[in-house]
């Protein structure tokens, strides 16, 4: 399948970088894939599964004339990394990324992108609570949203490149400020995140109930929820390092809001607690309902 971009050159042979690469190969992409990885066992496993043509151990060899450079690495690697390619990035390239944070990578990379490359930062909204580059798979992207934050800086015609990039692995594309995408992925996503980690530290500090206890008797919701909490450790508090301001922003809302929960229950006032409830499962139905259509769902703080 024709694209913009003859060689691509994908850093991080986990979930989503391994999967990017299957995605490329099933559609029958006509590019070169080069792909990075910080180990051996890694890479050897990545041309075992076939989703790069070419393994180097080195990152300015894997940059070399590659016309698309994608970090799939956690968000704490970017600068590193690029304080280390930019010199050999190839003159007209664009770099992007995955990272589940967007407005302080831009900030922290700015200066460091030479000017005849074009960074555009990216956000696939899919993944798994697995890593490795054993838990890729090509259908990851397919029908799932991947938001792009491009800057003023951009040109019209690379967005349109990686756009079209995306499209081509199935996704469907947003464009979003970097800003606004912080916060929406703060209440959406990290947050979610955060109290699943917690909980199930909670759960493991319980010093009057037995970890048998807490694995035989677990509920379906304390399973399917506490899932994510599962994923990579490395990830996740690098992105509640890089998306602080917006989660600590909503992490407030949600505090205020289970406040007067916590207020309902002291007072056993079962008439709040079922009009707070009944609400919430109305919102959660018309959530489901509107799939992934964002403007049709109102959260009920707009005019608050």
């Amino acid at each position: 399948m024709k694209n913009n971009f003859d060689t691509v050159c994908i850093i991080g042979l986990g979930l989503i970088g391994g999967s990017i690469g299957l995605s490329m190969k099933k559609n029958n992409f006509d590019s070169k894939i080069t792909g990075y990885a910080k180990t051996e066992k890694t890479l050897l496993r990545a041309v075992e599964r076939g989703f790069i043509d070419r393994a180097e151990k080195s990152l300015v060899k894997a940059v070399d004339g590659a016309d698309l450079v994608i970090l799939a690495t956690p968000l704490s690697t970017f600068r590193p990394i690029i304080e280390e390619i930019a010199p050999f990035l190839k003159k007209g390239s664009i770099v992007t990324d995955t990272g589940s944070a967007k407005f302080t990578v831009l900030e922290e990379l700015k200066d460091l992108i030479p000017s005849d490359v074009e960074f555009i930062p990216g956000h696939p909204i899919a993944g798994t609570e697995e890593s490795g580059p054993d838990s890729g798979f090509p259908e990851l992207f397919e029908n799932r949203w991947c938001i792009l934050t491009p800057t003023e800086d951009n040109s019209k015609e690379s967005v349109e490149s990686i756009k079209y990039f995306w499209e081509l692995l199935g996704s469907k594309v947003e464009i979003m400020d970097a800003l606004h995408h912080d916060k929406v992925l703060a209440i959406t996503s990290h947050i979610p995140h955060l109290i699943a980690y917690n909980i199930v530290g909670t759960a493991n500090d319980l010093a009057n109930v037995t970890d048998t206890e807490v694995v035989k008797y677990s509920a379906g919701g304390f399973r399917d929820f506490t899932r994510i909490a599962a994923s990579d450790p490395k990830m996740w508090s690098d992105i509640f390092t890089y998306n602080s301001e917006a989660v600590l922003e909503m992490l407030d809302l949600f505090s205020n809001d289970l406040a007067k929960l916590k207020k309902s229950i002291l007072k056993k006032d079962t008439n709040m607690l079922f009009s707070s409830f009944e609400k919430t499962r109305n919102v959660r139905k018309r959530i489901i309902d509107a799939g992934q259509d964002e403007n049709k769902i109102d959260f009920g703080r707009k005019n608050k």
